[in-house]
């Protein structure tokens, strides 16, 4: 048995990645396949004996889609996917612009001079041009025995367009016989038209979902300097071996987990742990993939290569959340998989129910009878159901400050019970400053800009804050400078040595008035002291701490009002976390957590049956943001976050959360609106356009009010949707 994600061409909507999955699926020998529209990949488990990939790519190629089974660089596989998604978008624009005159001449220019000819005219490219996939999908379905909405699009436009064409070249056949020579062209191009601009707006939802993973990928360097036989030798990074000594220069990329066996040296361990400050790793810590080296050089042995680092667990996670499918999307395939062949045998009975009626011109009328239920079963307000839905809610979200990336975010998050808030970034700013500072009475001017200067020569986060804060003291000259790993700087003026760093380093000989030390340690139990000496004697301290974002509190307060349990998860220490927790009313609080104990917090708090939103900022955050049933991305955070996450809060203020949820609930009950809209035509219209109020009333409805129709259940569908701008 062999699993393996292989990407798909050729999608270019949510039924289309059904039909792939249909495909896969009937083959003998495959156990299981999952289509995600999201990236454009099938995970496939098959048995290798029984049916081969060569296999299964034909028969995805004769569905009309092509399964690339052969090596394909990433950059080259994006490429293709902009380029189909940019000549989606040119198709959509193109159709837009002839369709709107024969729109305005079908309405209300139908016996102006030539208005037929015209009117074919622009409709005949839009349908064989531009609205030329419909047809094509349709057919290669057809051949393969399943049919989905690009079938009775196909249908309903195809008849309308060959009807009105016949009638346009050859009008005097209806007209000779007392009938009046109707032409459809409106129906038939509108239709393409809505249905482009439906598929556009889903795939630009959907677009840039795997730059996300591409993210990832990119954080593991290409080459590796290893040493062989006591020599450095550089090579790329598939050569790596577990067991492999590597060495690490300053500012270069860890690229496998590994222990330090030699040197020390401060790593930005940001992307896992999501704090902002380096840490300091020396012989028998363990280092891992994706971080980054600070000023220090070390030598470390490799413990996990390949699949097996924290990183490539971290972007595996990532693939398997995305793999899933919005749940109204799900209804709507289900629904089109009853409702196409339905309504094509409801369009045959007719025409053969009024061929062999025996009244006046039978098989006339059935024909028509036959347009007109097509024309009316045109599922337009059914591709409009959600996507419009969802651009209503994106544009009054984007108003307010939020980002939201598609319809499974607005269902899931009406069920939203639980959140799950990082700490760094989300609840406080995300970056140190000195919140308070302590000097001696003894300290001059030249101490001070002694202090500052040092600071200058650092690039550690704590001496950029330090910077920050004196940057007002100027500088003085320094005649010696040097960094000590795991202690401070010191320097050397003409006559005094200064030290600066943390306690043991930085505090001199005594602590000198210990009680105003303690004052700084219980005003700012979340800080960092750090400590500075003149000649061994204590002449100043800082307290850096990442600050409480202004509006955490009160955003908190108002979303445990609304009945959420809200949980913190930190890769801080525990006092800290604790500190903060109590400062802005959280009680459920888990410090210290790398990320893939993020995403197990996640999924045990979903085991026990809890509807998760997680909040994050950072590339830490992304496993757990992918397993969380909403995921939501503070928006000064990593560009990474906010590809993962599902919304993200531009302002990167807590308040918005409450806003971006009462913004789901009215959405997704629009959007069920809309589908019962979108049905209720169909519903009611198509037994009429069959000519079931004939026999009784003697009516028989007009393939153009068929359109008129058709064209009214679009404009509720689109009307309901703009109800969405009243929510605040």
């Amino acid at each position: 048995m062999k699993k393996q994600e292989i990407p798909v061409l050729g999608m270019s909507c949510a039924a289309c990645a059904l039909s792939v999955e249909k495909t896969l699926q009937k083959h003998a020998g495959v156990k299981n396949a999952q289509v995600n529209y999201a990236n454009h990949a099938a995970v496939v488990e098959w048995e290798e004996d029984t049916v081969s990939l060569e296999e299964l790519r034909d028969s995805i190629d004769r569905a009309g889609y092509e399964l690339m089974i052969d090596a394909i660089l990433r950059e080259d596989l994006e490429k293709l996917h902009q380029e189909a998604f940019t000549q989606l978008k040119q198709n959509t624009w193109r159709a837009g612009i002839l369709a709107f005159p024969v729109f305005i001449i079908g309405m209300f220019g139908m016996h102006w001079p030539y208005a037929d000819w015209i009117m074919w005219t622009l409709t005949t490219p839009i349908l064989l041009i531009f609205g030329r996939q419909f047809f094509t999908h349709a057919y290669k379905l057809a051949r393969v025995g399943q049919v989905n909405m690009d079938t009775l699009v196909s249908l309903s436009t195809g008849v309308a367009y060959i009807y009105s064409t016949f009638n346009t070249f050859y009008p005097a056949f209806l007209t000779d016989r007392g009938l009046e020579a109707h032409v459809y062209f409106e129906a038939a191009a509108v239709i393409i038209f809505f249905i482009l601009l439906g598929k556009t707006m889903e795939a630009s939802a959907k677009a840039g979902t795997g730059k996300a993973i591409q993210q990832l990928m990119d954080l593991q360097p290409k080459l590796v300097t290893l040493i062989r036989d006591g020599k450095d030798v550089e090579l790329s990074i598939e050569d790596v071996k577990k067991g492999d000594l590597i060495r690490i220069k300053p500012g270069q990329t860890i690229p496998v987990d590994g222990v330090v066996s030699e040197g020390s040296s401060y790593i930005d361990q940001s992307m896992l742990t999501g704090e902002p400050v380096p840490i300091l790793r020396q012989t028998g810590d363990q280092v891992f993939a994706g971080t980054i080296n600070q000023q220090g050089s070390f030598v470390f042995e490799s413990t996990a290569v390949g699949k097996s680092t924290l990183l490539a667990k971290i972007i595996q996670s990532v693939k398997n959340a995305q793999a899933s499918k919005a749940p109204v999307q799900k209804l709507v395939d289900k629904v089109a998989g009853i409702f196409v062949p339905v309504v094509m045998g409801i369009a045959v009975l007719s025409l053969l129910i009024w061929g062999f009626s025996g009244v006046e011109d039978s098989w006339l009328r059935g024909m028509l009878a036959f347009i007109t239920v097509l024309v009316i079963a045109c599922p337009c307000a059914l591709g409009l159901a959600t996507p419009t839905a969802i651009t209503a809610a994106m544009g009054k979200a984007a108003q307010l400050g939020i980002l939201i990336k598609d319809a499974e975010t607005l269902e899931k998050g009406t069920k939203i019970d639980t959140l799950v808030l990082d700490k760094t970034g989300t609840i406080t700013e995300g970056k140190p400053v000195v919140a308070e500072s302590w000097w001696a009475t003894h300290a001059s001017e030249q101490d001070k800009q002694a202090i500052y200067t040092l600071e200058t020569y650092s690039e550690h986060p704590l001496a950029m804050a330090l910077v920050e804060h004196l940057q007002e003291m100027g500088t003085t000259s320094m005649n010696a400078f040097d960094s000590i790993t795991g202690k401070g700087l010191i320097g050397k003026t003409t006559n005094h040595t200064y030290k600066i760093g943390n306690k043991a380093w930085g505090s001199g000989e005594s602590l000198g008035p210990v009680s105003a030390i303690q004052e700084l340690e219980q005003k700012y139990p979340t800080a960092s002291l750090i400590y500075a000496s003149k000649d061994d004697q204590l002449i100043a301290c800082f307290a850096i701490q990442d600050t409480i974002k202004s509006t955490s509190k009160t955003a908190i307060a108002s979303m445990q009002a609304a009945g959420l349990e809200i949980h913190m998860l930190t890769g801080d220490q525990a006092n800290t976390a604790q500190a903060v927790g109590k400062e802005v009313g959280i009680q459920h609080i888990q410090s210290g957590v790398l990320p893939h104990e993020k995403g197990a917090y996640i999924q045990e708090l979903k085991n026990k049956g809890k509807k998760v939103a997680m909040v994050g900022d950072g590339i830490n955050d992304s496993e757990a943001l992918s397993l969380a049933d909403v995921s939501i991305a503070m928006g000064k955070g990593s560009d990474l976050a906010k590809e993962v996450a599902s919304i993200t809060l531009i302002h990167g203020d807590l308040s918005s959360i409450s806003t971006a949820l009462k913004l789901t609930k009215k959405t997704v009950r629009i959007i069920r609106q809309n589908l019962f809209w979108a049905f209720i035509y169909n519903i009611i219209g198509i037994p009429i356009a069959a000519g079931l109020l004939y026999p009784f009333f003697g009516f028989l409805l007009n393939p153009m009010l068929a359109g008129a129709a058709m064209a009214l259940s679009s404009v509720s569908v689109v009307s309901n949707s703009l109800r969405i701008r009243g929510v605040v």
